[in-house]
């Protein structure tokens, strides 16, 4: 885009909505592949944008994620709520041209369904549709990989047979590194940092060789503000200052899973509801930080302050306002040291673009045509056994192919964000106060530990930090509303739970809420702002089906459970795994209370919550819902099926697995 206004003959804008950062890394290597078809290109979130400026684009290509029932991520649903505007002609978006690529899991009923209603929208505005919609499985063996890179590949095709270059200009190597849009720099008054000789200040005039795209003399031109976009600012967060008061193991010593129970307070008054989220940011330990401070010949300098500089390739434009990762106040002054520690995520699996990136920072010819074959799409298969299947980390990669040496200034471009990590809240009602009044989160967390074809023992990153966090300690969190939408006006419906394992999470904090809102049902007939529809006084009856092991080892609050059933009209099934010859999952439970369920869910209209691990859980509780619908409800198999589907169209069946 000039200064004037008129539109670059090759701008890219490439828009996600994303929830946990996936669709963000999607979107970036849409955002290098037009690059190299000598694209100026904005990766941004959707939310940014106007839905009038996406016609400023020579192409709009949207990376969306499904999240909930079905829902667009948080930082896509402003844009969305502008789409559905009633006053928007058909001809809207006439000038606009794009395509769609969805993220999602087909355990989920509705399957990649934000994507699916955001290019039908798009069309109805009048938009053109450049290339077929791609969706990609979490659930596919070989993960969303195996739908992506043949789509990329294939869009890669179509957009140079539709934007064709100019017979003397080609597409730019995958042996020339781009450049990026920021780089780290030393902070004024410090002169001295290990790197490579032309690398000493992160000067963006002396990038390696052949990283400044000029392929037959082409320059690419930066992009400049114009009138009709938004700027890129910093994702909006509600961050609470919390304090954890406690942090203890529920399962005995001698089990294999351990899990814990934390209990944190805030000083404010927060309110919040069951199925809400809490966001724990992570740290990485000392010992991986060393490790690669080691590796990249970094330690003498770890703790020089530094900050990050945008590069000549965006100066004079507010369209890339802030870097490419979020440095929050209290980590200044920034050094390499805390950037490892907060910011980047040294322990993640590598994606094919992190191999194309360190490939170019070796001199080892050996080690970068192995690196090289990672992104090679022919070997997705060898990429998958290499990294995701035995879940290798970034930081075990470099140690085996130790000749790579990142220059310092790049490592924010070349090392993913350490994000955030959402845990379900278990505490609701009564729990949701301390004595004292300050609000009250409690979480149940799964410390994450396992062994694959790798001897060495797999660490969440998020759970082994919370696994020896002590008592006292005070953080950062943000807490984010949950997709299940539970009101108060439900309390005199029936609730049936489905929550195996730390799927309980959700279960409980309704549990709790609804004996909340018994309690004022009781003492004053209604509750006193009118939540609650005047129909009933009486709580619904709550049925819980919980699924575990063993009941000795992670039946998680059983005592509670037995207090309330004194209290409340609740009803608790269990069913432990293994702890006889036949293994019995919440599936089977469901069936043999079906008359129960039925009853619940059909003569009385009923809602039904499935929490816990996605795969093929929801799957099993789906066919056993069916099932008792059939056999008790004189159905077939279709009636009994389209029951269910009616029961989600009407917000009667939700789910939230992860």
């Amino acid at each position: 885009m000039t200064n004037d206004g008129q539109r670059h003959d090759r701008l890219a804008a490439i828009v996600y909505g994303s929830e946990t950062g996936n669709a963000l890394d999607y979107a970036e290597e849409v955002g290098r592949l037009l690059e190299r078809l000598h694209f100026q290109t904005i990766v941004t979130r959707i939310d940014t944008l106007e839905p009038a400026s996406l016609a400023h684009f020579n192409c709009v290509i949207a990376v969306i994620s499904t999240t909930g029932q079905g829902d667009l991520p948080v930082n896509a649903r402003s844009f969305w709520k502008k789409l559905l505007r009633k006053r928007l002609p058909p001809d809207y978006l006439k000038d606009v041209k794009f395509t769609t690529f969805g993220l999602g899991d087909s355990s989920y009923p509705k399957f990649n369904w934000a994507a699916r209603k955001f290019h039908k929208r798009l069309l109805q505005l009048g938009a053109c549709e450049i290339y077929s919609r791609g969706e990609a499985d979490e659930q596919h063996e070989e993960g969303s990989d195996a739908t992506w890179v043949p789509w990329t590949a294939d869009l890669r095709q179509q957009v140079l047979a539709r934007y064709p270059l100019d017979a003397d200009v080609h597409p730019i190597s995958e042996e020339v590194l781009l450049p990026p849009k920021w780089l780290l720099s030393l902070k004024p008054n410090y002169t001295t940092l290990v790197g490579p000789p032309n690398l000493c200040n992160g000067d963006p005039g002396t990038l390696p060789p052949n990283s400044l795209p000029t392929t037959n003399g082409h320059q690419r031109t930066p992009l400049m503000g114009n009138k009709g976009l938004s700027s890129v600012t910093a994702p909006d967060s509600t961050g609470l200052l919390v304090t954890l008061e406690e942090n203890r193991r529920l399962t005995p010593q001698s089990h294999w899973q351990e899990v814990r129970h934390l209990r944190f307070s805030c000083a404010s008054s927060i309110e919040y509801g069951p199925g809400d989220v809490l966001t724990i940011f992570p740290e990485n330990s000392s010992s991986d930080v060393g490790q690669f401070l080691e590796l990249m010949s970094w330690s003498p300098h770890a703790d020089i302050p530094i900050h990050f500089k945008r590069t000549s390739s965006v100066e004079g434009t507010d369209l890339y306002s802030f870097p490419p990762v979020n440095v929050k106040q209290h980590h200044n002054p920034l050094t390499l040291r805390k950037l490892l520690t907060y910011c980047l995520d040294i322990r993640a699996v590598p994606r094919r673009s992190f191999f194309s990136a360190v490939a170019h920072f070796t001199d080892n010819q050996t080690h970068k045509e192995r690196l090289l074959e990672f992104t090679n799409p022919k070997y997705i298969d060898e990429l998958y056994d290499y990294t995701t299947r035995p879940r290798r980390s970034i930081l075990e990669v470099l140690q085996e192919f130790h000749s790579v040496k990142i220059p310092w200034q790049w490592t924010a471009n070349v090392l993913p964000e350490l994000r955030g990590r959402q845990f379900s809240i278990v505490s609701g009602g009564q729990k949701k106060r301390t004595s004292d009044e300050r609000t009250n989160f409690e979480l149940l967390v799964a410390i994450v530990k396992y062994k694959t074809v790798i001897k060495t023992l797999r660490e969440g990153v998020c759970t082994r930090y919370l696994s020896s966090l002590p008592a006292g300690t005070a953080m950062g969190v943000s807490l984010q509303q949950g997709s299940l939408n539970i009101q108060k006006t439900d309390a005199p419906r029936p609730v049936v739970m489905i929550g195996p394992g730390t799927g309980l999470a959700p279960m409980r904090s309704l549990i709790w809420e609804r004996y909340d809102w018994q309690s004022r049902m009781t003492n004053l007939n209604q509750v006193e702002d009118g939540a609650i529809a005047s129909g009933s006084n009486q709580l619904g009856e709550t049925v819980l089906f919980y699924g575990c092991r063993n009941q000795e080892a992670d039946f998680f609050y059983r005592e509670e459970w037995e207090m309330l059933k004194e209290k409340m009209p609740l009803k608790v099934f269990t069913a432990f795994s293994r702890d006889q010859k036949t293994k019995v999952y919440v599936q089977d439970i469901l069936k043999q209370q079906s008359e129960l369920v039925y009853r619940l869910l059909c003569s009385q209209n009923g809602l039904v919550y499935v929490c816990g691990s996605s795969g093929k859980m929801p799957q099993a509780v789906r066919a056993a819902l069916v099932d008792v619908f059939r056999s008790c409800g004189d159905m077939d198999q279709d009636a009994a099926a389209n029951y269910l589907q009616g029961m989600e169209k009407e917000g009667r069946y939700k789910q939230e697995t992860w």
